[in-house]
């Protein structure tokens, strides 16, 4: 099949999106946004408050680039930084199915999003565990869900496991993680989110849910502008404040270990690809993960030739026709939103 760029015939396959009503302004995915902010998934939770065509239903919080207690808290103290205190938070797996927690504080920060002096929380999660979560509100809900997986996928793949039904319901799950053409971010072979719970990540690719995964090699097509944190607090709220202090806290760790002078957003080009389709080019393909290899173990085997003869099952997203319209579309969305609710 040709490259995505040449498929926007396709879209409603590979993007497929809920029937607008006439007096929609446009379509809406309705979503669950699964993280673990990290400053690129707050940027990431940030987006999709502020973007019309995405329906927010909740989040699900796990354990990967910090602890679960402090990813939920971070989760929390974004939507009410966005003013969508609204939005519901549940917590789930402090731990990938069959390994151990690998937080990153030497990325993130203390915090998981260093680089703004956040408010505490107002409150805390809802209750009810993430899982639970998924499970019903894909079940019950009258459209199709779209899960947004932005850290290690263990609640996706413990939703899929426990509630088998569910994947009948679910739009798209469109994933940041994996890497083929880059190579990984943490070993030569494996990226982070994959590499935390790769059994996880094989459950998901094996469930028969449309995916697209938006990997390193998507993410490093996409570089923010160079100094974008200037951008950003130039706008002068607190929103685009805290955006900026983040920014300048991930650019200073991610240029000084690549040697670059910029770096991307990974998990909210993620949010991106499934807003803007049309700036991302890619291939469905069949996608596994490697769990056991001595040197390979996270690895995202990536069959771009087709050469096993197995099903495609993933868009796998290699590149972006247009960075710096991207972030353009990025900073206009984030600058719409206000603190407080």
């Amino acid at each position: 099949m040709p490259c995505f760029s040449l498929c926007l015939n396709f879209r409603p396959l590979l993007f497929s999106r809920a029937v607008a009503r006439p007096e929609d302004p446009m379509p809406l995915h309705h979503v669950i946004i699964d993280t673990d902010p990290g400053q690129d998934d707050a940027f990431a939770i940030l987006l999709a408050l502020a973007s019309p065509e995405l329906n927010v239903l909740g989040l699900t919080t796990v354990a990967g680039n910090m602890g679960l207690d402090q990813t939920t808290d971070n989760a929390r103290r974004i939507v009410e930084l966005a003013g969508r205190a609204d939005v519901a938070v549940h917590a789930g797996c402090a731990r990938p199915l069959l390994r151990g927690p690998r937080p990153v504080p030497e990325i993130h920060g203390d915090t998981g999003i260093d680089g703004w002096d956040w408010a505490p929380a107002r409150r805390g999660p809802e209750q009810g565990h993430a899982v639970d979560f998924l499970i019903e509100t894909v079940r019950t809900h009258a459209a199709k869900v779209c899960l947004i997986a932005l850290g290690p996928q263990t609640n996706v793949a413990m939703a899929l496991r426990m509630a088998p039904d569910i994947a009948d319901n679910i739009e798209r799950i469109v994933f940041m993680g994996g890497g083929f053409f880059e190579g990984g971010n943490m070993t030569p072979a494996a990226e982070y989110n994959v590499l935390v719970d790769p059994e996880a990540a094989r459950i998901v690719l094996r469930s028969g849910v449309p995916i697209t995964a938006v990997p390193l090699d998507c993410t490093h097509a996409t570089p923010a502008p160079v100094n974008w944190s200037s951008s950003l607090a130039a706008h002068g709220s607190e929103v685009m404040r805290a955006c900026a202090g983040m920014m300048a806290f991930f650019e200073r760790y991610g240029n000084a270990k690549h040697g670059t002078a910029s770096r991307p957003l990974h998990d909210a080009v993620a949010v991106s690809a499934l807003l803007w389709p049309e700036l991302f080019t890619g291939r469905l393909c069949p996608v596994d993960v490697e769990c056991a290899g001595e040197l390979t173990s996270g690895m995202t085997v990536v069959d771009w030739l087709r050469q096993t003869g197995k099903p495609d099952n993933c868009l796998w997203l290699r590149g972006c026709s247009n960075p710096d319209e991207v972030y353009r579309r990025m900073e206009e969305r984030l600058a719409k939103l206000g603190s407080g609710g």
